[in-house]
């Protein structure tokens, strides 16, 4: 192994700080013999000693390691003998200058993940050559010593088998986190924190006077002062009160602090913000497009309204405006604002409040788009013919005002309904309505033409009732509305992303990748077992999309769907252009929200500078956000992205089982959605919320899991029950800790496989 500069920064820490528990390590690591039954303390000892060592560019002779750890006169005695093992089982070497950890010890570091039931796991990110198992680390919860989900730790390999390895925590390299968000239970004369996150398998000690005056059952925020050793639940000090954990907004706030969302700007930051005029003007450099019929189009919700939209048809094809609230007219690069917004990376949208990327006299004044008031713009001004292919394109900086405020409701029942009465009301707009409409279908025609995937993501629709209720969850319904601002928010970051690769202008794009050749293979193999006539030519965007039209309204659109779903990788930011594979798009990034995405925003200065220079190019990416480079730029922002999907999707699952929690002995139909070896998910029709049926509740027969058709089958009577199956479930219980809804009694309605069609290419 090779040494490292950049690890032990802090090695000069007490040896409580150590924390390690193993006894042999080196490449015999694991053998029985005397050494390995050395008491606890000299094992902990022999941990400290080698996490110290590991990573330093310098050799520590038996003083400095003494010192280092601050031995007492006992212990330091006790080293030299240490050392001599240490050096006998291949952990460490000595040379004249002192120790280093020996180039054939058997010690990686990586992160851990821990199990609720308290195993974990190390995914090493370079495993080295002699690690060849390609599984990731198993650790025995006894393996732990003060690891915790999330830490990046240092690892002694004890044994390689033929499927996986395991091992042993050395030493906590940092720690993850500090603070942790749970349930406060009063004693004396300490009190206990009961993490939120069953992976923390401890409970965090709090003297009575570092309570902060939590009450018994608050839920808290409280800070780990000291990670004990031998197993010992680690202290703390209560640092916030959240309140009654019942409280959706406490659930909220609880979960903001789990994931450490930015939730409150500097004073600065607010400060900057409270200096800007309310009033937009021309200047020098923007176009006056306030004649220009442009409307807001949102839900009825909609919290920002950060972009409008305008056509206007000719005998040659329409002419189309997205104009885009210009943010960064506001936020320039380097300051508290721009500072602060990066770090957030994206606004976070709960159902009972958002957490902001930028301050509110920004995001829902200044940069708003409300109507009848003038704002700042960013216009993408494309040109497209009758059948909806574009055939030009221009930016332009430019003062906006728009006409009206509509939602997806409004527009769907002039467009679609022909209501006589909202008719009425959007005189003057119902020509340029029509014409969008018209334009969003060809723009799909052509979209699609080309092989873009038309996947039908399902939302969920959340209504709060009042006094803290839950008054239902269904469905987000999508109709023409939608997929009007959607094509046309498609067209324009398209267009960026193209004007960028022509100029040779540095930015980032919005890219994603093929699938994975062997899930799409494991796919088709299914679809074949199924009797379902695929077409050739399969991992193409056309093929994805042939596919999902071929199954379309059958029996087996439900299964496809979610399986496909399944091979698709995750769309990230990245400055090297290598196009959008569910679009079909050979250049794709995002344009349209620099409210709410700071991605947006740099796209935006990288847009302005060509504008002003076409020939500027700024390699390096510096001036377009804190991040060192594009790429660094790049990586931070997605993380930041999948943080708050991750967040909002924890919001919404905690709603669905305070609702469902009311629902406990009723019966609802659902398709399942998985088949697992411990039982079947299930999605429920009516309500869009899912749970598990445990096989342990299917008693009418013993099943087992057919992995490779997504089923269970029963043994005795061959019942069968498949993803894509119709079926009634009756609500068993909910584990609101873990964020569970338990379903038993589940019976087979229909099987949605059941159907003598067969499709074909």
């Amino acid at each position: 192994m090779g040494r490292r500069k950049d690890q032990n920064k802090k090695s000069s820490g007490k040896y409580r700080q150590q924390q390690g528990k193993s006894t042999r390590r080196g490449k015999n690591f694991g053998k029985r013999s005397r050494s390995s039954k050395r008491a606890p303390e000299v094992a902990e000892f022999a941990d400290a000693v080698v996490g110290l060592l590991y990573g330093r560019d310098d050799l520590l002779s038996v003083r400095g390691i003494s010192d280092l750890l601050e031995f007492d006169r006992r212990q330091g005695k006790m080293l030299r003998s240490l050392l001599s093992a240490l050096c006998r089982d291949g952990s460490l070497v000595e040379e004249d200058e002192g120790f280093m950890v020996s180039p054939d010890a058997r010690i990686v570091e990586g992160v851990i993940s821990v199990h609720p039931k308290g195993f974990a796991f190390v995914v090493v990110a370079e495993p080295p050559t002699w690690l060849v198992i390609e599984r990731d680390i198993f650790l025995p919860p006894s393996h732990l010593a003060t690891a915790s989900h999330g830490d990046l730790v240092l690892v002694a390999v004890t044994k390689i088998g033929q499927e996986r390895a395991e091992g042993r925590v050395v030493r906590i390299l940092n720690r993850a986190t500090n603070r942790v968000v749970g349930t406060y239970t009063e004693g004396r004369p300490a009190g206990l924190v009961t993490p939120e996150d069953e992976r923390l398998a401890y409970q965090v000690v709090i003297r009575s006077e570092d309570s902060c005056g939590a009450k018994n059952g608050d839920a808290v925020v409280a800070e780990i002062t000291d990670y004990r050793l031998g197993g010992a639940n680690p202290e703390g000090k209560v640092v916030e009160v959240l309140g009654d954990p019942k409280s959706l907004q406490v659930q909220t706030d609880m979960v903001v602090r789990k994931f450490e969302l930015p939730h409150k700007f500097s004073d600065k930051a607010l400060a900057q913000a409270e200096q800007f005029a309310d009033l937009a003007t021309m200047a020098k450099g923007r176009v006056d497009l306030r004649e220009i019929k442009h409307v807001t189009i949102d839900g009825e919700t909609a919290r920002d309204f950060d972009d409008a939209v305008a056509v206007i048809k000719s005998k040659a094809g329409y002419r189309l405006y997205v104009s885009i609230a210009d943010v960064s007219h506001y936020v320039t690069p380097g300051s508290d604002l721009d500072t602060e917004a990066y770090q957030r990376g994206t606004s976070v949208y709960f159902p009972t409040r958002v957490v902001p990327m930028l301050p509110e006299r920004l995001s829902n004044n200044l940069c708003s788009l409300v109507p009848d008031e003038d704002r700042y713009a960013f216009t993408a001004i494309l040109d497209f013919d009758q059948k909806g292919r574009r055939v030009g394109k221009k930016f332009t900086k430019s003062l906006i005002r728009s006409q009206r405020r509509l939602t997806y409701t409004m527009v769907k029942e002039l467009l679609v309904d022909n209501d006589p009465e909202v008719k009425k009301g959007l005189k003057g707009l119902l020509n340029p309505l029509k014409w969008m409409g018209e334009l969003a279908a060809e723009i799909e025609k052509q979209r699609m033409a080309r092989g873009s995937i038309g996947f039908e993501l399902p939302e969920a629709q959340i209504e709060l009732g009042p006094d803290d209720t839950v008054a239902g969850i269904s469905r987000m319904e999508r109709n023409l509305a939608h997929k009007i601002i959607e094509e046309f928010m498609l067209a324009a970051n398209e267009a960026v992303a193209s004007t960028f690769d022509e100029q040779g202008m540095p930015s980032v794009y919005r890219v994603h990748e093929p699938p994975d050749p062997v899930k799409v293979g494991e796919f088709v193999e299914f679809g074949g077992s199924l009797g379902f006539q695929l077409p050739s030519g399969s991992g193409s965007p056309a093929w994805f999309g042939k596919v999902l039209k071929l199954a379309a309204g059958s029996p087996q659109e439900y299964i496809i769907n979610n399986l496909l779903l399944r091979t698709m990788q995750q769309a990230r930011y990245s400055p090297e252009n290598v196009g959008h594979f569910g679009l079909a798009a050979e250049y794709y990034t995002h344009f349209t929200s620099p409210i709410r995405r700071y991605p947006d925003l740099m796209v935006h200065r990288a847009l302005s500078r060509l504008l002003a220079d076409p020939k500027a190019k700024v390699k390096s990416g510096a001036g377009q956000s804190p991040a060192e480079s594009l790429v660094e730029a790049g990586i931070f922002l997605s993380k930041r992205e999948r943080t708050a999907v991750d967040a909002e999707r924890e919001v919404v699952d905690r709603i669905k089982v305070r609702y469902m929690a009311e629902k406990v002995g009723e019966s609802f139909e659902g398709v399942v959605a998985g088949a697992t070896s411990f039982g079947l998910f299930v999605e429920l029709l009516d309500v869009f919320v899912n749970g598990a049926v445990a096989i342990s509740e299917m008693r009418d027969d013993y099943y087992h899991h057919d992995e490779k058709h997504h089923r269970l089958i029963g043994k005795r009577t061959g019942k069968m029950f498949q993803i894509g199956d119709l079926v009634q479930v009756r609500v068993a219980g909910v584990d609101s800790s873990r964020r569970h809804i338990n379903f038993d009694r589940v019976e087979k309605i229909q099987s949605l496989l059941a159907s003598d069609e067969k499709k074909k290419s």
